[in-house]
């Protein structure tokens, strides 16, 4: 986090694939920075709708029970406010019209920082990074530079009153070059319990409580967060 120093406020702007996603790459962060008075906002770019092996669900169910759980998840580590593209989960593309959506969400919250996810292929050599978070983080990134602080791009933006902004800093998780860590073992219980809201998905949580918690925790003890943070210097 950077210095309160000349910092012009204090937002952040989660962008995500799928619900949960954020939980998984960022809720300990978040739920520090919103005790010390940050606004945390999220976008989601997909629906959630093929997150099930359940025979008896279906997309028509699932997608707006995924947006209920994002939003007590997002309650219980203090973020303000969720935003829903509703793009089709498993289908996300980089197109112009879903990189204005996220130059439009920049553009309008006017965030400090942006988490996202890191658009790599393989994460840390354990899997292959899901399509839609590929597309997700690529976006993300192009949208906070260039798109989101050239004038000319998206001029409907400026009809909208949107007007360009630059984004100072940006936290890319499930990153394998990572160069910043966060300590959350504070907030390691809030953490899993913003997980746990996503219920669609955790069914087997509880039962594997003890090993999802070690996932984040280091050989000193302590539970750590770990990103790929890009300073813009200009």
């Amino acid at each position: 986090m950077p210095d309160d120093g000349g910092r012009p406020n204090k937002r952040a702007l989660v962008i995500s694939a799928h619900p949960d996603d954020s939980e998984f790459g960022a809720a300990g962060t978040i739920a520090l920075w919103a005790r010390q008075g940050w606004e945390v906002y999220y976008l989601i770019c997909t629906d959630g709708s093929k997150g099930s092996d359940d025979p008896e669900m279906t997309p028509e169910k699932l997608a707006p029970l995924r947006r209920e759980e994002q939003r007590a998840a997002v309650q219980v580590v203090g973020g303000k406010e969720v935003f829903f593209l509703e793009y089709v989960d498993g289908e996300l593309e980089y197109t112009p019209e879903y990189a204005r959506d996220v130059v439009r969400a920049i553009r309008t919250i006017r965030p400090y920082t942006v988490f996202s996810h890191d658009p790599n292929q393989i994460v840390r050599n354990m899997f292959v990074n899901h399509r839609d978070h590929r597309t997700a983080g690529t976006v993300a990134l192009d949208a906070v530079y260039p798109l989101a602080r050239n004038r000319p791009t998206f001029p409907e933006l400026l009809n909208e009153g949107l007007e360009p902004h630059s984004t100072k800093e940006v936290y890319l998780w499930s990153a394998s070059d990572t160069n910043f860590s966060v300590d959350i073992t504070d907030v390691i219980d809030l953490k899993l319990e913003a997980l746990s809201k996503h219920a669609s998905q955790m069914a087997e949580m509880a039962a594997r409580l003890d090993q999802i918690r070690a996932f984040w925790k280091n050989e000193d003890g302590r539970y750590m967060e770990n990103f790929r943070r890009i300073v813009i210097p200009f």
